[in-house]
Order: C-alpha cells, then structure tokens, then sequence
C-alpha cells in the first residue's frame, strides 16, 4: 500500500505527533475542548503510524532509521521491529483510551494546571515510542531519560507537600539508578566493543568475546537494577511513593508508559546486548529469575495490608512487573513468550484497575477499601470491570492474564525449575487474596455504619466509565484471541 520509504518516515512520524501537539495544547489553554481535540488527534496520529509499522513489521521487515550520527560509532537511531511494536502498539492505543478518561477525570474534579498535565502526558507517550523503536543504547537511554522528566511534574501534580515529596522520591530512583548505573554500564560496554547498537540474534547479543564473566555479571545487574522503572526490588519504592499522583497519572505509570518502558528496557537489554547464550552460561537468567520471584512474592504479601486502593494496586504492579522479567529470564522459549505477552496482558488490565479506582473516587471521594462496602451495587460497571480486570491479574481463564500464566508454568516445567513453578502458584494464591476482597467488599459488603443504602452515589461520568468498560473488554478479548499479539511474541523466539 506504501512505499519502503515512508516506513522509513515512519517511526519519527509516530514521534513527531506527540511533540507537534505539544505547542497546539499549549496555545489552546483557554480553549479546553480544542486542546483536548489536539490530544486525540494526535493519539490517534501516533496510533495510525504504528498499526501502519506493524503490518509491515509482520509482512517480515524491520525498519532501521539512524536520525543523528553523533559518533562515527554511535548514533541516535530507530529500528522497529516485531519485539518494539508490542509495546509500541499497546502504548498508543492506550494513549487513546487514558486521554478520554483523563478528560472525565480532571473535570470531574476541576484539577488544576490541565494544559500542563495534557502536555506532559503527550512529552510521555513520545518517550515511549521513543523507547520502542530505539535501535542502540544511546537512543534508548536517552527516552529513558526523557521520559522520566516529562513525568516529573505529573507525579508531582497537586504541588502540596505529599505531592513534592512523591516526586522528589520518584526522580531520585529513577535517575540515580539510570545515572549511577546504566549510564556507567553504557559507558564500559562501549569502550569494550565500541557498539552500543542491538544485536539482530538473541541469542548471541553484542557482548566481546573474551569480556570477563565477573565485568559481564556486573554490566548485567548494573542494568536490572538501574533501570528502576522496572520496580525490581529494592529499586521500588518509589513507586508506591507516586501514588500521590492523579489517578490518570497513576494509569500511565502502571500500565501505560513508565513501568512498562522500565521493563522493556530490562528485557530488551537481556535479549539483545547479552543474548541467551551468555546468559545461559554464566547462569544469570537464573539469578535473575530468583531475584525478581523474590519481588513477585513480597509485593504481593504487602499488597495483603494495604487498605488505600491506590497503594495496593502499586504493590501488584511491582509483583506483575516481575513476571515479565521472570519469563525473560528463564531463556526457555514458552517463558520468554509469557514474559514478553504479559506486557500487553498487564497494561490492559492493570489500567482498568487504576481507572476504575479513580471512577470510585470521583463517584464518592472514597480511596479505602474498607468503605466500599455496598458500592458495586450502586456502581456496578465500575465494579464488574474491576471484577473482570482483577480475573487477569490473578491468571484466571478467558482473560487475558491466564496467558501469561500459562506460558510462563510451561517455560518453567521446560527449565526444569520446580521452584518458579511454587512461586507462580504461590503468587496466584496471592492475587487471590488481595483482589478478591474488593469485589466481595463491593457487592456483598455491610454499607458503612451511619449510611443508609440510598447514598446518592451512581455511576463516575460516562466519559469515564466508557473508557473503563473499554479496557475491561479489551482484557478479556486479549484472553479469547491471544492470537493476535502472539504472532508478534513469536517473531522475536519462535
């Protein structure tokens, strides 16, 4: 239908719709619906380009860009293929969906500052399509970075003291992890080989031949714990700590944008800097499998305590994120597959979820879980798409976390490590006991002492709730027809 060059044009099309948006949201402030038609104009832009960059990624091409050439070595380059557009494709029609329910939200609350927050939002999604379709190192480093700017001010939205502090914590992680670790990690990688670019084979990576196994060990940790979007613990806390956000905002870095960039750079540097075969032989897809099975099961644990809603959906993110990691890290081709589809399983459900809490809390200014007792009767969309989405998270059939769960027990058993196989059966037993208290809470739940059961409350805003519903079905559809993002799953290991 299109020439090769214009996929060549492509990927910085996809980018150029975010950052073009920017000035037209920021000239529209006073014009609240023009600004938010330039909003989805340009998700819808970003999404047109990548579903474009997908047929022709799936017709087996790979598009390979280089922008600037800052070194006669290096420069800053795309390249889109099978393994980028998974995130590429789940980030931006998400951007879609955020976008409509962010509009809810705001006004349903009169927030403050919204150009800002819509300008930040779109700074985000074009970091993470940056960080999709980075072809080296030094490009993904630098959305990495861009994308943790850009974040900034919306973690630290509502400027009072708990705002200030939640985003102090969040960019002191965040940098000083990618700062004091990954940039270092660049640096000496670098010097040993003089190429930062990934390599086209997974398994033999772009590590020299005759590098040191105590330097590699340490360039590989360097980067599982330097990249802190990840949430590998104890790189984590800053993720709860942002919970202070918005809830729209909260949706971005859980589901969206920021965690999701933390562990497609892990994975990505896993596969295509250090390859299967060095990390087969020097066993640090093992270690690195206990380490993260360590954070799935521990997050899940303090997730038990939490009553705020927000809280305890952080601490799920931090163990879900793990699986993602932990599948890649087994180096079996049924786990690295879990590892890798998880990243679509989870944005879907783990954004109804966080809209969902949002939708309850502009309904009814409630954040405990502890007082929903009644509201799915009064709310029931909202509180079946959280039923729906929490199925997911668990690992329950047809939704499309049971996927995850499946591939990653089958890469176990193909390991040969019994171990994984309790930690994943644990951390479902888990799943099940801090989210199915919520919809139980909801729907069978004592309406709180001095409530009558006519409160008043109904259902968030239909712009909220639609997008809520969306996901949620969205959720499930990825569990009938895994189908379709599994052929992009087996383009990068068959």
């Amino acid at each position: 239908m299109f020439s090769a060059a214009f996929y060549q044009t492509a990927p910085v099309m996809a980018l150029c719709a975010s950052l073009g948006a920017v000035p037209l949201i920021a000239l529209s402030r006073r014009h609240p619906n023009l600004r938010e038609f330039w909003t989805f104009a340009a998700a819808g832009l970003k999404f047109s380009m990548v579903l474009l960059l997908a047929g022709w990624v799936l017709a087996g091409n790979v598009v390979e860009v280089t922008l600037i050439q800052v070194l006669p070595e290096l420069a800053i380059r795309f390249k889109v293929d099978a393994f980028g557009i998974v995130f590429a494709l789940v980030s931006s029609f998400l951007w879609i969906v955020a976008a409509a329910y962010t509009i809810g939200y705001m006004r349903g609350l009169s927030e403050h500052a919204q150009t800002r927050f819509f300008i930040c939002f779109a700074l985000a999604l074009c970091a993470a399509i940056g960080v999709a379709f980075s072809g080296n190192l030094l490009t993904l480093y630098l959305f990495y970075e861009m994308l943790s700017l850009s974040t900034y001010p919306l973690v630290a939205h509502h400027q009072d003291k708990e705002g200030r502090g939640g985003a102090r914590k969040y960019l002191t992680f965040l940098l000083g992890g990618s700062v004091g670790l990954v940039l270092p990690a660049m640096i000496i990688l670098f010097t040993l080989g003089g190429n930062l670019a990934f390599a086209d084979n997974i398994h033999t990576g772009i590590i020299p031949a005759g590098t040191g196994d105590t330097l590699v060990t340490c360039l590989f940790f360097a980067f599982l714990f330097g990249f802190a979007k990840n949430g590998v613990m104890p790189m984590h806390a800053w993720l709860p700590g942002a919970m202070v956000a918005p809830t729209p905002v909260s949706a971005l870095l859980h589901a969206v944008a920021v965690v999701k960039v933390g562990v497609f750079c892990t994975t990505r540097v896993m596969l295509y800097v250090f390859g299967i075969n060095v990390m087969e032989a020097l066993n640090l897809g093992i270690m690195a499998a206990y380490i993260v099975s360590f954070t799935i099961v521990t997050a899940s644990i303090i997730a038990m305590t939490r009553d705020n809603l927000k809280s305890r959906l952080a601490y799920s993110t931090i163990s879900q994120l793990s699986y993602i990691i932990l599948g890649v890290a087994l180096l079996t081709p049924a786990a690295v597959q879990g590892g890798i589809i998880h990243i679509v399983n989870h944005a879907f459900a783990k954004i109804t979820l966080f809209f969902c809490a949002g939708a309850i809390y502009v309904a009814t200014r409630r954040k405990k879980i502890s007082e929903m007792g009644g509201l799915g009767r009064v709310m029931p969309f909202t509180f079946g798409a959280f039923a729906l989405a929490s199925l997911s998270m668990i690992g329950a059939p047809p939704v499309g976390g049971f996927i995850t769960k499946w591939y990653l027990l089958k890469g176990a058993l193909d390991a040969g490590q019994a171990a994984i196989i309790l930690v994943l059966v644990a951390s479902t037993m888990l799943n099940i006991v801090y989210f199915a208290p919520v919809t139980f809470q909801a729907f069978f739940g004592r309406v709180p002492d001095g409530e009558t059961r006519d409160t008043g409350i109904r259902e968030a805003p239909l712009i909220m709730v639609v997008p809520i519903m969306a996901a949620a079905v969205l959720s499930l559809l990825t569990g009938i027809f895994p189908g379709v993002m599994m052929q992009f799953v087996r383009m990068v290991i068959p």
